[in-house]
């Protein structure tokens, strides 16, 4: 009895602690629908976009030393200058209308955008298929914008002179383009002469997706050789408005070596510097769903770093790599390749980059978590179901079916083990009143019961113990996973990815009054709490009254805190306790015991 009162105990308060944690403490701010957290993390404040740094510094202002810290002996990768001041009071809009360097337009399906020509800086980019509502009208999702917008963020590639007095391009460069237009079939080469003998070739092609080529050439017609050292950064100004969930990286991150590196936001700020060496590899930062990653040569040893550096009393991040070094003889050229991703964290997309490119780890820019071995092939499940039924949250009930079968001998085993529980109650209950008085008494005459009837009083918490990692994963895979986001169901479920919009306190939207955050009680909550109470109520009743009405709570703690999950795992947990109950309640119909 002590030992079954205590494993429910420990069950209950894992769980509790599970999702009491997440829902008090995951996030500092008030909790956000899906729209509201992509407005927060995206948008600049008028029109919702990424915060983000510019290296180039804006007209009349002299930049910002770059630390002293060479990656490569006599080599440093270049940070941004300092802003214009009032520069924040632009919108991104107005920005790139006031600034009068010439530019080429960046037009494919899936990416619009341009490219800045003096600096041959990639700071101009929005999402053709993501918007910032649930609207297909609204605004699309903009990534990368310029110096002078609220937020700036922004990609850069170059060459480090190793060789003292070698004049390389910088961001005030005005390189010469060969067309006014990158497409998938239309790359763009640019190019500027230093006038001392070097000719440098940047050409810039994009994909049917996301994935930029950039190949840098250097050619030199001078008397002497000259030693460079190739680099790209990704910079951003201001820290976003970040979600601030413990389950969640949002920030610096790469993976060096075959080995995943996060960073948080605040955790650089304190080190100022961190820094690894690889051989290939990816680095860059990364959103929920965003991510703009500097992908190098996989076969070149590189020195990444990610920084932290305040401009004009404003945050600055940076993630960079500095390659090996390349020295140009006298009419000799030398060329090196990288790539920039720039996008949304689609699984299959990375997957194939992974593959084509040979890139190590890629997906591990998804923030799947400890549960890894369980959240990607749920997704990959739940997608290829997705893709026979056509609705996501079909596929997330058709995927909940098929975990019901796998786990079906356990459950099935441990539903009758209740059952049997269930029938032992009358006889527990004489025991409980013969032995009141003497609790050790009680102990050995149940155990003695049990035996006798071959039931384990705690098989019955199994179902509930495997369903606590099942459950977290797939909450992992509806939070992380860019494919749920904006994914309708039926009725007014329009977001799978966002609580429940429905709430009891204004009678589901037919009261004209917005409740507070902290009122939305919609209606799926609200059915998944009754379902928790029904199969409750098919259990054995716990013997011990605190251990009781502790499970009697249950149903109405759960319900308030799921009330603020993505619809589609409370659509997946009250289906599942549908399942489960007539699971369970057939077992104990042919078994007698009472339903």
């Amino acid at each position: 009895m002590l030992q079954q009162r205590n494993l429910i105990l420990a069950i209950v308060l894992s769980m509790a602690v599970l999702f009491g944690f997440e829902y008090f403490f995951g996030a500092k701010q008030p909790p956000m629908t899906a729209q509201q957290q992509d407005s927060a993390q995206m948008a600049a404040p008028s029109n919702g976009q990424m915060a983000a740094p510019s290296s180039v510094q804006a007209p009349g202002q002299s930049p910002v030393a770059a630390p002293q810290v060479p990656a490569q002996p006599g080599a440093a990768v270049p940070t941004p200058g300092g802003m214009t001041p009032g520069a924040a009071s632009l919108s991104r809009e107005e920005a790139l209308a006031a600034d009068i360097s010439p530019r080429i337009g960046i037009d494919t399906a899936r990416l619009h955008g341009s490219i800045r020509l003096r600096g041959a800086r990639i700071d101009d980019l929005s999402l053709v298929d993501y918007r910032e509502t649930v609207d297909p009208q609204s605004p699309e999702i903009s990534l990368l914008s310029p110096p002078g917008a609220p937020l700036p963020y922004y990609a850069e590639f170059g060459w480090v002179a190793g060789t003292p007095g070698v004049k390389v391009p910088d961001a005030d460069t005005l390189w010469q383009a060969d067309r006014g237009a990158l497409g998938v079939d239309a790359p763009v080469t640019l190019t500027w002469d230093n006038g001392e003998g070097l000719r440098f070739i940047r050409k810039i092609a994009i994909d049917h997706d996301f994935m930029f080529s950039i190949t840098q050439a250097v050619e030199n017609t001078g008397a002497g050789a000259v030693t460079l050292f190739p680099y790209g950064l990704v910079s951003r100004i201001n820290t976003p408005a970040l979600l601030n969930y413990y389950i969640l990286h949002e920030g610096p991150l790469g993976v060096f070596d075959g080995t995943l590196k996060e960073v948080k936001y605040s955790a650089l700020k304190d080190d100022g510097e961190v820094k690894h060496t690889s051989t290939g590899g990816w680095m860059g930062i990364t959103d929920k769903y965003w991510l703009t990653a500097l992908v190098t040569d996989q076969s070149m040893p590189v020195t990444g770093r990610f920084l932290y550096q305040p401009r004009d009393g404003r945050d600055g991040y940076q993630a960079d790599f500095l390659g090996a070094a390349f020295t140009v003889e006298p009419g000799g050229r030398i060329e090196t390749s990288n790539h920039l991703f720039s996008g949304a964290k689609e699984v299959k997309l990375l997957d194939r980059y992974t593959d084509e490119l040979g890139i190590k780890n890629f997906d591990l820019a998804i923030d799947f978590g400890w549960f890894y071995f369980m959240t990607k092939p749920f997704f990959l499940s739940i997608q290829f179901l997705h893709g026979i039924l056509g609705n996501m949250g079909l596929a997330i009930l058709a995927f909940t079916v098929v975990l019901k079968l796998v786990f079906f001998p356990l459950a099935n085993k441990s539903y009758r083990s209740m059952s049997k529980m269930k029938l032992l109650q009358p006889e527990l209950k004489k025991l409980q009143e013969r032995f009141k008085d003497d609790r050790a008494r009680l102990n050995q005459e149940m155990m003695s019961l049990y035996k006798k009837e071959q039931v384990n009083p705690l098989s019955g918490c199994l179902p509930i113990v495997i369903q606590i990692p099942v459950f977290f994963a797939l909450y992992k895979v509806l939070f992380v996973s860019i494919e749920m986001r904006h994914e309708p169901f039926y009725g007014w479920i329009r977001d799978l990815a966002a609580p429940d919009p429905t709430t009891v306190f204004n009678l589901f939207g037919l009261i004209p009054w917005d409740p507070p955050n902290m009122l939305m009680l919609g209606a799926w909550p609200l059915i998944m709490g009754v379902t928790m109470w029904m199969q409750q109520k098919l259990n054995p009743t716990p013997a011990d009254p605190t251990q009781a009405k502790i499970m009697m709570f249950l149903p109405i703690m759960f319900t308030f805190m799921l009330a603020h999950f993505a619809a589609g795992l409370v659509i997946y947990w009250t289906w599942n306790n549908l399942l489960s109950i007539t699971q369970q309640w057939v077992i104990m119909k042919r078994m007698g015991a009472k339903t």
